[in-house]
């Protein structure tokens, strides 16, 4: 897949090299293309680095992952979006989010043109996106949206990242469980004390 990622800090950088590994094309999407955080990503060659827009042109798929009070204003910038699927992975914490909406997802609908939009890669830490196995073990990882082709597209990267399964928790309606799981891992790792290497497996009998 030809992916652009909007946001290379931590969990931008960090799929970004799991995916180039996999052997996806990644297009870094930046506001200045000669100054920006994560050019060691550039080292593997599977990953290019244009304006914003471009890298969306190139692209089929766009992950957001910048700091969630700038989602309206992202989704804004990236300009044509006709067509294309667009994964969020932000969240709001405590409070720090687009003015106006409950989810940053909700916010990315509001200000471009697909529908194809869904939320993933934001209940963990960018720590267990680089490296997901605990033991034998690979954790889990969860998407929604009403988008089932974003979804099908979201799972299948998930994989591609090592995850063992991504499970749908539902539509449009569940973004904002989301960002609540997203919350109840973060409290259990740095409000009670366990750390950033714990995670959530689904298991079934």
């Amino acid at each position: 897949m030809k992916i652009a990622i909007i946001g290379t800090g931590n969990v931008g950088g960090t799929l970004a090299t799991k995916w180039a590994k996999a052997g996806h094309k990644i297009n870094l999407g930046v506001q200045d293309t000669t100054n920006f955080k994560g050019k060691e990503l550039l080292n593997n060659p599977n990953t290019q680095v244009f304006p914003i827009k471009e890298a969306v042109e190139k692209s089929e798929v766009i992950l957001i992952a910048t700091p969630a009070p700038a989602a309206g204003e992202v989704a804004k910038s990236l300009g044509d979006t006709t067509g294309k699927i667009i994964i969020d992975s932000m969240n709001i914490i405590m409070g720090r989010g687009p003015l106006g909406f409950k989810t940053t997802a909700q916010a990315i609908l509001a200000n471009t043109e697909t529908r194809e939009v869904v939320k993933c890669f934001n209940t963990t830490g960018f720590n267990n996106m680089a490296n997901p196995k605990y033991g034998e073990t690979a954790l889990d990882m969860f998407v929604a949206g009403d988008s089932e082709v974003g979804k099908s597209v979201a799972i299948q990267l998930a994989k591609d990242a090592g995850f063992g399964e991504c499970y749908s928790i539902g539509g449009n309606d569940k973004f904002e469980l989301m960002e609540q799981f997203a919350w109840f891992w973060i409290n259990l790792a740095m409000f009670q004390g366990h750390g950033r290497e714990i995670g959530f497996k689904l298991l079934k009998r």
